[in-house]
């Protein structure tokens, strides 16, 4: 048994130190920040699946990076799409990083934002001149990540077993637009003291991915930058593989919610639920399908039970599916049912007031066999159209 404690603010795992700065990259805010550990930590990495994927990236699969005690991320500049120069770039600057601390070894950058210009290299380094390696600032590294987020995404955990040795874990992300089930586009940075060993990290890691990262939705695009950092340093001594699992998977499952409601524009948090699925793969094809959907998505943000969407959504996944084994649920109220529309005037005002609550679920019951899968979606307003069409500027 074990108990899973929620934390405060800068309560980190012991040994991590985190900052946040403004270098001048945005006009105004946060755009540069780090995570320091005093001791080496093992390092286990999530990529976007994007063929294009961005310099960091590159860098950190070029040098095979497997233990760290730095990470450098900064916003506003994605260095994708950078060629030779934006790898050159990001090793100039960690060079210049580790000629300031003589402590760091192997460090890793990480950078989101627009996509196509060189890093700004010389207001990099000037900020990190002001790095004070003993700071512990949660909230200040969160809001150097940042980009369209409208809030900082972060949760820590204590984690007590039963003889009463414990182990932390912190989680900080951000996203908010191109986001799309396969990572979605984000960085997020998990930090814990746990002795865990490296082949766990790794499997719990991409296990875990599955239902949280791996399923959510806010507009279908998929990013050159995405990246998930598990990062640990050993320090508590303790580690329970179970509890280990637990304690990851509540902190990815809220991080990947918080990123779905904070979609640019959004106001709706929806689970699109499969089950009765062929298998779990075709469940986890037809819940992404509808959790990209824009049409269900318009749907969704005009408060509007259309049911049809959701079938024909279904229907073009090209999973399994049959008009006279479907069932279509709005939380509890059933609209369809094995081929039968239920859609009154009585059930439909029903629905409608579903569909008005901040977050709700779709319930899908294919009819075929005992796959399921529960995807993360939100709706599509005009505000995302606005953020996107005036993002560089």
């Amino acid at each position: 048994m074990f108990k899973l404690l929620p934390l405060k603010e800068n309560f980190l795992p012991n040994g991590f130190f985190l900052d946040g700065i403004k270098a001048g990259l945005k006009k105004d805010g946060f755009d540069l920040g780090f995570i320091y550990s005093n001791s080496i930590c093992d390092v286990s990495a999530l990529f976007t699946t994007n063929r294009f994927q961005a310099a960091p990236i590159k860098h950190f699969k070029k040098h095979n990076i497997q233990k760290t005690n730095f990470v450098l991320a900064n916003s506003k500049n994605a260095n994708a799409m950078t060629g030779k120069r934006g790898i050159e770039d990001i090793e100039d600057i960690l060079d210049y990083l580790k000629s300031k601390f003589n402590n760091i070894k192997n460090p890793i950058m990480s950078s989101t934002g627009v996509i196509g210009a060189p890093l700004p290299k010389e207001k990099i380094k000037k900020g990190i001149e002001s790095f004070n390696l003993n700071n512990k600032n949660l909230s200040n590294f969160a809001k150097s990540i940042m980009t369209t987020d409208t809030f900082e995404k972060r949760v820590s955990f204590k984690v007590e077993l039963e003889d009463r040795r414990s182990f932390t874990i912190t989680g900080i992300a951000k996203g908010a637009g191109m986001i799309n089930p396969a990572l979605a586009t984000m960085l997020c940075f998990i930090i814990t003291d746990a002795n865990i060993p490296k082949e766990d990290m790794d499997e719990l890691l991409a296990k875990n991915a599955e239902d949280s990262f791996n399923a959510i939705s806010v507009d279908g695009d998929r990013s050159t930058n995405d990246t998930v950092l598990l990062l640990s340093n050993k320090r508590s001594g303790v580690y329970d593989k179970e509890a280990f699992d637990f304690a990851l998977k509540e902190v990815m499952h809220y991080l990947a919610l918080q990123i779905v409601k904070d979609g640019e524009g959004a106001k709706k948090l929806v689970g699109f639920e499969i089950s009765g699925a062929k298998d779990n793969n075709e469940a986890k094809t037809a819940a992404k399908a509808l959790a990209n959907s824009a049409l269900v998505k318009t749907a969704i943000f005009g408060e509007d039970p259309n049911w049809g969407r959701v079938a024909s959504t279904i229907g073009a996944s090209k999973v399994e599916c049959y008009e006279d084994r479907l069932t279509i649920s709005f939380e509890d109220i059933l609209v369809y049912d094995k081929g039968e529309i239920l859609f009154t005037k009585e059930i439909e005002e029903k629905a409608h007031q579903i569909m008005k609550r901040d977050e709700f679920t779709i319930k899908c019951d294919l009819g075929i066999g005992d796959g399921r899968f529960k995807a993360f979606g939100c709706d599509l307003s005009y505000e995302y159209v606005k953020i996107n069409a005036e993002y560089r500027t």
